[in-house]
């Protein structure tokens, strides 16, 4: 016997043309609101605590008008920032520079890599009981930060300003052992960031992170003696992800979130211009 055609209504295999059409549409439409519901989950981003969740408050809200989410999570010190995106349990970070994101790679492991420039903090040198550079006494006592990464950048300070010279073969990352030549006979002491910025009234001097300056009541104008340029300057921070990531469809509208002239107002006046914003 030969088969009758097949009408748009027969069944096929006990389920109508119109009545599959029907499913394929309705399949389609869920597929894509699956995806709208993946790309709306929030992008976990890691920052210090203190003035720069202000900044994020602004960038949230530039992200929210283009339908990205971002939820801020806060720590109080660097180190966990980058282990916690390295885990996955951040989608972003924006709190350090290269040589920090650099050694930390080279510790944990990782392949974390920056996407946009954020602001440029320059270190600078703040004295309480000297008012010049030329004032700076022999055998003055100075405090530079503790950590690998901040203490050469330091010490490249003190030696743009002639008061010591590093050895050639130092570096990127010297320390006070790579000193090569300090004519005033200077005493370098190391010191933890927070405990360097509270111990200036007890130093001739010292060299400071504009955060923790700020932080512990420095007169970031009246007390320095000298800062950083941003000029070919590798200490510029930046917002970073997961190498994988790097070019993820929320890594663009999270770095135009944060690049925009809202942004470049509010960290101006959160940090009394003693923040430069970096980008262009």
């Amino acid at each position: 016997m030969r088969n009758r055609p097949v009408s748009q209504t027969q069944p096929i295999s006990g389920i109508s043309l119109g009545r599959r059409r029907l499913l394929t549409l309705l399949a389609a439409t869920s597929l894509i609101g699956a995806s709208a519901k993946a790309q709306s989950k929030p992008v976990r981003v890691g920052i210090l605590s203190g003035e720069d969740e202000d900044i994020w408050r602004i960038v949230q809200e530039n992200a929210r008008a283009t339908g990205l989410t971002i939820e801020v999570v806060t720590f109080s010190e660097g180190n966990p920032i980058n282990a916690a995106l390295a885990a996955g349990d951040l989608d972003a970070n924006a709190f350090q520079h290269g040589p920090y994101l650099q050694a930390q790679n080279t510790a944990l492991g990782s392949h974390i890599v920056p996407v946009g420039n954020t602001y440029f903090a320059p270190i600078g040198f703040y004295s309480k009981k000297w008012k010049t550079l030329s004032t700076i006494p022999d055998g003055a006592t100075i405090g530079v930060p503790a950590d690998p990464t901040n203490e050469g950048r330091a010490l490249k300070l003190l030696q743009s300003l002639g008061l010591l010279k590093i050895s050639p073969d130092a570096g990127e990352m010297p320390t006070a052992l790579d000193i090569s030549d300090n004519p005033k006979n200077l005493t370098i002491k190391e010191l933890d960031d927070p405990v360097l910025a509270r111990s200036l009234p007890d130093l001739d001097a010292g060299v400071v992170i504009t955060e923790w300056a700020y932080k512990a009541g420095i007169d970031l104008k009246s007390e320095r003696l000298a800062r950083e340029s941003m000029d070919n300057n590798p200490y510029i921070n930046f917002i970073a992800v997961n190498e994988p990531d790097a070019h993820a469809s929320w890594v663009q509208p999270l770095v135009s979130a944060f690049q925009k002239p809202n942004v470049r107002a509010k960290l101006l006046e959160a940090y009394h211009g003693a923040i430069i914003p970096s980008w262009t």
